[in-house]
């Protein structure tokens, strides 16, 4: 999106794969949830619409099915938004979270930031048919990041320097405007004052190039994501916690939490950190762009899972 946001084409992508595995079937209990579920016996893993949850999504999946669960998967799903509902009515029985923001979307007002105190909120704030396993130590937060140009001229180095500002062009997934620790917490904890708000993607492309050109100021992308350091890109500081802890999570229905799938779940959890995040988004940003189930299988096999 340069000049005006023109030139640039969204590139989305979607996968709908089915898998299954041999074996005893250790999803024996019925689920509980409304809606249309799947079958008690299958296990569906969702995914948003960006890589990481994507490659976290087949690095669920891939294990489950590894240790004979039938896996079928729903990637690509869009923002929470619109993939939580499915997580209510059971059509959706598994997906990678982000502790911090899950809490927020739930409502929480406890104002929790830090790690283990967002973690025990968001057990108590889940609905019934829904728990989290335990959380890995590997965090992707939301940021606001500009360039390093843009961090010198205006001697930027927190939000509240950006908020000083009163011609800030931001940039971000349509959703980050009115979430609360969007736009809206911005605004509250440092006064911040849009001039334009930028509808792009999530944390891709068409962000990652509307910055570099110079149609926005400043955007929300993920601390995990290799194009920061790619282009050198400075991530404000944020010292009001507009952003909580984020750690990745399982969120599952608590009826297909059987042990055999908290076991396998929680295995993962214990091995993620944020520089496998890292790490595996340079992977998945090679010139080749491999396939997030190719990268995921490749991980699992590294730390013998």
């Amino acid at each position: 999106m340069k000049r005006a946001l023109a030139g640039l084409v969204a590139v989305t992508a979607a996968a709908a794969l089915t898998a299954c595995g041999g074996g005893a079937d250790p999803l024996s209990t019925p689920s509980t949830t409304g809606g249309a579920p799947a079958p008690a016996g299958t296990i569906t893993v969702g995914s948003a619409n960006f890589p990481e949850s994507t490659l976290l999504a087949e690095i669920y999946a891939l294990a489950l099915e590894d240790k004979g669960v039938t896996v079928t998967r729903k990637l690509n799903i869009g923002s929470r938004e619109t993939y939580y509902p499915g997580l209510q009515d059971g059509s959706i029985d598994l997906i990678p979270e982000y502790t911090g923001v899950l809490l927020t979307h739930l409502g929480d007002t406890t104002g929790a930031t830090e790690s283990e105190e967002v973690y025990t909120a968001l057990k108590s704030a889940l609905p019934p048919e829904l728990v989290v396993l335990e959380k890995s130590a590997a965090e992707n937060k939301d940021a606001v990041v500009v360039t390093r140009a843009t961090a010198t001229e205006r001697g930027l180095k927190s939000i509240a320097d950006l908020a000083k500002s009163d011609d800030v062009v931001f940039g971000g997934p349509p959703e980050f405007q009115k979430r609360a620790d969007g736009i809206p917490g911005l605004e509250d904890k440092y006064g911040l004052k849009i001039k334009e708000y930028k509808a792009l993607d999530v944390g891709g492309p068409l962000t990652v190039d509307a910055l570099k050109s110079g149609v926005v100021i400043a955007a929300d992308l993920f601390t995990t994501d290799p194009a920061i350091t790619a282009n050198d890109f400075v991530v404000l500081e944020d010292p009001e916690a507009n952003f909580a802890a984020q750690n990745v999570v399982p969120l599952i229905t608590k009826a297909k939490a059987t042990p055999e799938v908290t076991e396998v779940l929680n295995a993962i959890s214990a091995k993620l950190t944020t520089e496998t995040l890292i790490e595996l988004n340079g992977k998945l940003n090679a010139p080749d762009k491999p396939d997030a189930a190719k990268v995921a299988r490749e991980w699992l096999t590294s730390v013998g899972l």
